[in-house]
């Protein structure tokens, strides 16, 4: 295959105010296209330790810390761990404790809390980031200042105010020559990259349409404690709360809206879409379904849905329409159906893919920087999501712009009072296209 272009970001990032919109045509050359796959035994790779901090240790966490640990050659070690909650920390030890060699975490640094975050930063070289995606851009913020290298899961924000501060932060991680990866890890799977690498010769013309589904079943709910103020409610079913995953179209469909905009090489311009809650229980504020249309420079759209209830048929994938041909991930077709190309060859795992070259590109010193475009889709998923919500077509540009921030300002407690709360029934309201407000 042709290698695609390594990630480019640093000579094309515009300077950005917390307030100030980034033009589309900017905010698209922030989409990096995927590094090219390579080996992570470089020639002469540095032996030194990297210390590794967790912050957010439930199930995601967990597993890429597993991945972190595992990757070939590299002298690592989980040296800190931080949760809101001390069963998350329990849980991440016991799924860590048999690799042998790899654990140096004593409970004088296992900590515990809201600003538990904050005490891991002074026992790593690379942090992990896998709390619920409102807290991100904060902690992605703090870690980059602190000098760390980043692993941290999609979303990366799930409002306008996030957005603007991750690309700010990943601006600074360019500057301070700090590596980052994001888990939108179809970026790292060799079947995505070598169907780009097609479309980007030109086997299906010019793309000018598609297709992208997450459609599954329900999510998980952890029940209300007698003990549990508002705030460790809701921290503890963050799912289920805008102000914490930024709705699912955010929290899990942004996977297949970032193919899109990595196949198309751009950002939405504008999203008009519908959504709603249908299935979901009464003590989560988020949708169950959305589906939007984004449209893209030049005229290209893309009918995104996402479903989170039982009962239909599953679907999570992602398809486009090109000038000469169809394009499945691993497969191009001409309009005859006749193959024009199929993938064929190694498939590793993602998932492990995406730590192995954060490493090397650690160890090596080669440039890595998944922020831009992971704020940039990111927030295209926001932007579907504030379509759902109020009804009424949303503009990338002035979406971005807005004074739009769900989280809290200042340091959150368990007696803090969240920005969402349940009516006199304990009901939480989905928002209404009729009265929901932006700002």
């Amino acid at each position: 295959m042709s290698p695609l272009p390594q990630s480019s970001e640093t000579a094309s990032t515009p300077t950005l105010s917390r307030r100030g919109a980034i033009a589309a045509g900017s905010a698209a050359s922030l989409l990096a296209a995927a590094p090219a796959m390579r080996s992570v035994h470089a020639e002469n790779p540095s032996s030194d330790l990297i210390r590794v901090g967790i912050i957010g240790c439930g199930g995601r966490g967990r597993g890429a810390l597993q991945q972190t640990l595992s990757v070939p050659g590299s002298n690592v070690k989980v040296t800190a761990m931080a949760d809101t909650f001390d069963r998350q920390i329990d849980g991440a030890m016991r799924a860590v404790e048999k690799m042998e060699g790899k654990v140096d975490v004593p409970e004088s640094r296992r900590f515990i809390g809201l600003d538990a975050y904050k005490k891991v930063l002074d026992h790593a070289d690379l942090v992990i980031l896998t709390t619920p995606p409102g807290f991100r851009p904060f902690h992605f913020e703090a870690a980059i200042k602190a000098d760390k290298h980043v692993f941290m899961e999609k979303p990366v924000c799930v409002d306008s105010y996030g957005a603007r501060l991750v690309l700010e932060t990943a601006k600074l991680a360019d500057e301070k020559n700090r590596k980052v990866v994001v888990g939108l890890q179809r970026r790292y799977q060799n079947s995505y990259r070598e169907t780009l690498a097609r479309v980007r010769e030109g086997l299906a013309g010019q793309i000018i349409g598609g297709q992208v589904y997450w459609n599954g079943s329900g999510i998980w709910y952890r029940g209300r404690q007698p003990d549990m103020t508002e705030m460790q409610f809701q921290v503890n079913n963050w799912y289920h709360f805008n102000w914490l995953c930024g709705d699912h179209i955010c929290e899990q469909h942004v996977h297949n809206i970032d193919v899109a905009n990595w196949f198309l090489d751009a950002l939405p311009e504008r999203a008009y879409g519908v959504g709603g809650r249908q299935d979901r229980s009464k003590n989560s504020e988020i949708y169950d379904h959305h589906s939007v249309c984004f449209s893209y420079p030049g005229g290209a759209r893309i009918m995104s849905q996402c479903r989170q209830f039982p009962g239909g048929a599953n679907r999570v994938d992602e398809e486009f329409q090109g000038t000469k041909g169809n394009v499945r991930i691993g497969h191009i077709t001409d309009f005859d159906g006749k193959t024009l190309w199929k993938f064929s060859g190694p498939n590793p795992n993602p998932y492990q893919v995406e730590h192995d070259e954060l490493h090397d590109a650690i160890r090596n010193d080669k440039p890595l920087n998944n922020a831009y475009y992971g704020a940039s889709s990111t927030f295209s998923a926001v932007l579907g999501r504030m379509a759902t919500y109020t009804g009424k077509p949303q503009d990338f540009k002035a979406a971005l712009a807005l004074d739009y921030r769900t989280m809290p300002e200042g340091d959150l407690t368990w007696e803090s009072e969240p920005p969402v709360k349940p009516d006199k029934n304990g009901d939480y309201l989905p928002p209404m296209p009729a009265s929901y407000k932006i700002v």
